[in-house]
């Protein structure tokens, strides 16, 4: 059954192509294929929780061979194991307990500060144990498959983007209101009934938050797209234990180099790790990229990219964007960002567009 869709999604929904790419997606909108967080749950977990950190890992390897071929195998037409044969701790529950003990020596972006976040110690991201969210709601202002997505802005980032467009809470760990497990399940559930297609995990940035969101999951219990929308400068570890569980991410692809990432956005091996998060995402689940296009960085940042993502993952669909404006630092410094400081122009756009169509990257649909 399809659910409410705004005119330009439908739209999009009848291009073939888009159907191609999101064809997994799609059938969880229309109730034909099962959520993989919902399908983690009935893979059983027969070892102890308390047990090493490695032989947690161990376990977890093992885990996310079996979950793959059963999740290829409900889609091709095997029954869902029923609601009295789940197990009792699952691949899910692993997955849960991994992530609070990443969280005692905190390495959940490639940051790896080390912190003991159960003891409210604090890293780059100035967060302890408790997330916070600032805002959820149905947007329609993402992608036109996507919409309407619900939401859900997650305090703190583990970027230092000069110019964040977000600052209100990327850079105030405490903005918005402390959450927990159980209440932001409620609150996906409450964004599922409410009409969305998607349950849209954002920021900030959700890295630092990858704890509680996979905590929350335990008590969700809506067949609903999970869908990671991040700067994607996780650790492998994380990358590790969010692969087997979203459905779709929408992840920023932002710097072609490591210079301009170090300079813009104060973070070491952008190209390298990001690029390796990508390809790893690309490898299990569905995905849109976003690329922001930026006054100057065309064919410093732009043409890179889209080299790479043509070449690397050249069935992903791609969301070049021109909506770069000078906010954050770069509007009260603009002397000292001088390359940024202005909006991107209609010359460097369609330079960018260009480049895409020669590559034939796919990403009219959804520009």
């Amino acid at each position: 059954m399809w659910r409410t869709f705004r005119p330009d999604a439908v739209r999009v929904w009848k291009d073939t192509e888009t159907v191609r790419r999101l064809r997994r997606y799609r059938g969880i909108i229309d109730q034909e294929r099962w959520a993989k967080y919902l399908l983690s749950k009935d893979i059983a977990f027969t070892g102890d929780l308390k047990d090493s950190l490695d032989a947690l890992w161990k376990s977890h390897q093992d885990l996310s061979a079996a979950h793959t071929e059963y999740v290829d195998a409900v889609d091709s037409g095997k029954e869902r194991i029923t609601e009295e044969h789940r197990p009792i701790t699952s691949f899910l529950d692993l997955k849960t307990e991994i992530a609070n003990r990443i969280l005692q020596h905190c390495h959940f972006c490639e940051r790896r500060c080390g912190v003991d976040r159960t003891r409210d110690e604090k890293g780059w991201c100035r967060l302890g144990r408790t997330s916070h969210v600032s805002s959820a709601f149905l947007h329609t202002g993402e992608e036109a498959p996507l919409i309407p997505s619900g939401t859900i802005f997650f305090a703190s980032c583990c970027f230092g983007c000069v110019f964040c467009q977000n600052e209100d809470i990327s850079t105030n760990p405490n903005s918005g209101h402390p959450i927990s497990e159980e209440e932001l399940a409620a609150v996906s559930d409450a964004l599922y009934k409410e009409g969305a297609l998607n349950i849209n995990y954002v920021g900030g940035d959700p890295i630092p938050n990858t704890h509680t969101i996979l905590g929350s999951m335990k008590y969700q219990s809506a067949n609903v797209t999970q869908l990671w929308n991040s700067n994607l400068y996780c650790s492998a570890e994380t990358m590790n234990l969010l692969v087997d569980i979203f459905d779709v991410w929408l992840p920023d692809f932002k710097y072609g180099n490591d210079e301009c990432a170090l300079r813009l956005s104060g973070v070491k091996d952008y190209f390298n790790i990001v690029s390796r998060n990508h390809l790893h995402a690309y490898e299990y689940s569905e995905m849109i990229v976003r690329h922001l296009v930026m006054p100057n960085h065309v064919d410093c940042c732009t043409i890179p990219i889209l080299e790479w993502i043509s070449e690397n993952m050249p069935d992903c669909m791609v969301n070049i964007m021109g909506q770069y404006r000078p906010e954050h630092r770069v509007r009260r410094e603009p002397d000292r960002f001088r390359d940024i400081a202005r909006g991107v122009n209609r010359e460097e756009m369609r330079h960018a567009f260009a480049k895409a169509e020669e590559l034939g990257i796919y990403y009219s649909p959804v520009s």
